[in-house]
């Protein structure tokens, strides 16, 4: 099963995480959190909005994004952006693909950008708008980057509570 990464570099905003490793425990998504935080990891609102799951994530801390580049080398890394000029949906993610997203009001650094031209994508939106939430944008680039690997082990089929489907 391909291996998907979803990365956090200095999130502000205790909802949005929550929001988001949710998301990463229900498509069985790796949560990584580069320091420094906007909130502290025991934030009552963080625990609320991805409370249920939040046993269920993998989840790793970094001191920075030397010590999150350091500790993995040798992934497919691609760099959410309101900057990028390729849109995500056209990018094909490998399997160690790693999703990285910056703080909410400031994104990432632009000298990573800068460095890294082709691994920079956008989701489309209208120029005169700042940009979408960042727990919405994760989903979106996490349900992109599943659907080209087919849903690898997530269920396809819900079922009825009080009916059976015919």
């Amino acid at each position: 099963m391909p291996y998907l990464n979803i990365v956090l570099v200095e999130p502000q905003i205790p909802q949005n995480t929550g929001n988001i490793s949710r998301t990463c425990a229900v498509t069985g998504a790796k949560l990584h959190l580069v320091r420094p935080f906007g909130f502290e990891i025991t934030d009552k609102h963080l625990k609320r909005a991805g409370l249920d799951y939040w046993d269920k994530l993998d989840i790793t801390y970094y001191d920075g994004l030397d010590d999150f580049f350091e500790k993995n080398k040798g992934g497919h890394f691609f760099y959410f952006t309101t900057k990028g000029r390729h849109v995500h949906s056209n990018a094909k993610y490998p399997d160690n693909s790693y999703l990285i997203f910056g703080r909410e009001d400031k994104g990432l650094p632009e000298k990573l950008l800068y460095e890294n031209p082709d691994s920079c994508v956008r989701i489309p939106m209208r120029n005169e708008l700042r940009s979408l939430n960042l727990s919405n944008s994760v989903a979106i680039a996490v349900y992109e980057t599943l659907r080209q690997w087919d849903y690898p082990d997530l269920s396809r089929e819900g079922k009825l509570t009080e009916y059976t489907w015919q």
